[in-house]
């Protein structure tokens, strides 16, 4: 896939929330600046089925994608922050997209307040929580 010619503002973006056993995937619109879940991809030991990473990307045609990035509450980098710059920088190198790291520090927390404010405990399923943290990762990235 070529580098997307659009113009900053005008984007389609993808962006992920990686963790080991899952990775959430959300899709957002720069002229809009909202997003949405997409869904989650299964991983194993981080390592997600890439056949289903490249059919969200057919889908979705995206100019950018957005990786959250895990960093310590002090921003520091832990084990799983190398993990999701290496993932990002897979995804780069495998669909000729470019790729941000956006940090990620308590998006998890973020996502399942918003996911229980609309529905309950039954709206915090872990697919649920993943596309959401994806959702605040992307919506973090475009608002800056």
């Amino acid at each position: 896939m070529a580098k997307s010619s659009k113009d900053k503002g005008m984007r389609t973006i993808l962006g992920f929330d990686f963790g080991t056993k899952y990775i959430g995937v959300a899709v957002g619109q720069e002229i809009t600046g909202s997003a949405s879940p997409v869904r989650s991809v299964k991983a194993k030991d981080g390592v997600p089925n890439w056949d289903n990473i490249e059919t969200i990307i057919r889908e979705w045609e995206p100019d950018l994608l957005v990786v959250g990035l895990p960093l310590n509450m002090d921003g520091s980098e832990q084990l799983l922050t190398k993990r999701a710059r290496k993932f990002g920088n897979r995804m780069s190198a495998k669909f000729s997209i470019h790729v941000d790291m956006q940090d990620e520090r308590l998006t998890t927390a973020d996502a399942k307040a918003e996911l229980f404010e609309r529905g309950g405990y039954r709206n915090l399923q872990k697919d649920n929580i993943d596309c959401q943290s994806a959702v605040i990762i992307l919506q973090s990235y475009m608002a800056e």
